[in-house]
């Protein structure tokens, strides 16, 4: 769905702190351009308040267009959205915008929570 043609529109753009275009763009800069641009709903910019926004959810209720989590390191914070099948969008540190999968071992040991942003 929308998820995946903002995907491919995006796909192998490079990661850049603080970036917010296409010549470089950071986790939570892709997720608040993500979701003024498909859903139409403003979000904070950073990971940090983005942590904070709506409503939190158990792993077991997530579900397309849900926020995840990630403790990436003792300090850093990593937030994608929920594509569905165990997967999910986000522009990653080494490889930009992709998708992963949450079982994956990096991601399923760095799980931090799910926040519900969009109305239900």
């Amino acid at each position: 769905g929308l998820l995946i043609a903002w995907h491919d529109d995006w796909r192998g753009v490079g990661y850049q702190w603080g970036g917010l275009s296409k010549r470089g763009i950071d986790c939570s800069g892709f997720a608040h351009l993500a979701f003024r641009e498909i859903f139409g709903i403003k979000v904070p910019r950073t990971t940090e308040l983005l942590a904070k926004t709506g409503v939190k959810i158990k792993p077991s209720e997530i579900r397309i267009g849900d926020l995840v989590f990630y403790n990436t390191t003792e300090k850093d914070r990593h937030v994608g959205i929920y594509m569905g099948n165990g997967r999910f969008l986000h522009a990653s540190t080494s490889r930009g915008v992709m998708i992963s999968d949450m079982k994956l071992d990096y991601w399923a040991s760095r799980y931090w929570k799910a926040m519900r942003v969009l109305p239900t």
